[in-house]
């Protein structure tokens, strides 16, 4: 792990209140699908760091892309926002547990993300030959990314109000339009996760879930971010892993969503 002064390449809004960010720092050489980075503020009243997920890596080049939305006014992450080339910015990473790449050959992987969920599963889909890759990914309103996912594999999307792809979410798109995967990727917002574990389950598919949850250090000092696992103890108390550490990536049968 690695706490440095990142210094900014590009930032652009590549969608309303979305934003992409390249940086260059040498959390990109240790970096995996599926990790995190964390983020400080020059703002002495914002001590905890901002957790955001890293979408892109360039190791060779020791580049990473995050790809996170802003919200609210007075927010971390409206202070990254303004950020721009040249400038620097405080990183600590990488954090957490990724996606496990496994053997590709014969299997078909399914990679499924809803809302700001979807820019980890960038890295990952990269990481596959497209050949062996089918993408469902499910936006509000707001469609991000598309372009970058479209050359990794077979893409569908689906809008709460059918803007682009069909209307639905992704679980309408899974059960129209996608034949059983041997594996699935996922990571998006806690319904989802769970909708989708429940599919994997019925079945018999391996699941691996990446987590969303509010966190404080990041490194699993503070006991803030924790999630139930499936495990019980001698006595059939259930016991907790810890987001930032234990995962933020997870087997699904592991965990309870």
């Amino acid at each position: 792990m690695v706490k440095e002064a990142a210094k900014i390449i590009s930032q652009e809004e590549i969608a309303k209140d979305i934003f992409s960010m390249w940086m260059k720092t040498e959390i990109a050489r240790e970096a995996k699908a599926g990790q995190f980075i964390s983020l400080f503020t020059k703002d002495g009243s914002k001590l905890l760091p901002r957790p955001i997920s890293i979408c892109e890596i360039y190791k060779l080049a020791g580049l990473l892309r995050i790809v996170y939305r802003v919200t609210g006014e007075d927010t971390g992450t409206k202070q990254f926002s303004r950020l721009s080339s040249g400038d620097s910015i405080q990183v600590m990473g990488p954090l957490g547990n990724g996606f496990p790449v496994v053997d590709e050959r014969g299997k078909e992987m399914l990679l499924v993300g809803g809302g700001i969920g979807i820019p980890p599963l960038l890295q990952l889909a990269k990481e596959f030959s497209k050949s062996y890759v089918r993408l469902a990914m499910g936006y509000k309103d707001v469609v991000f990314l598309a372009e970058d996912f479209e050359g990794c594999g077979e893409l569908m999307i689906a809008t709460e109000d059918g803007r682009v792809g069909i209307q639905g979410n992704v679980m309408d798109l899974i059960n129209r339009h996608f034949n059983r995967p041997d594996l699935i990727y996922a990571c998006g917002p806690t319904p989802m996760l769970s909708a989708l574990k429940e599919y994997a389950s019925r079945h018999s598919i391996p699941i691996y879930v990446s987590m969303e949850e509010k966190m404080a250090c990041g490194i699993g000092a503070c006991l803030a971010c924790v999630c139930k696992s499936a495990h019980r103890d001698e006595q059939e108390h259930p016991q907790w892993k810890k987001i930032c550490a234990d995962g933020p990536v997870f087997l699904g049968s592991e965990v309870e969503i």
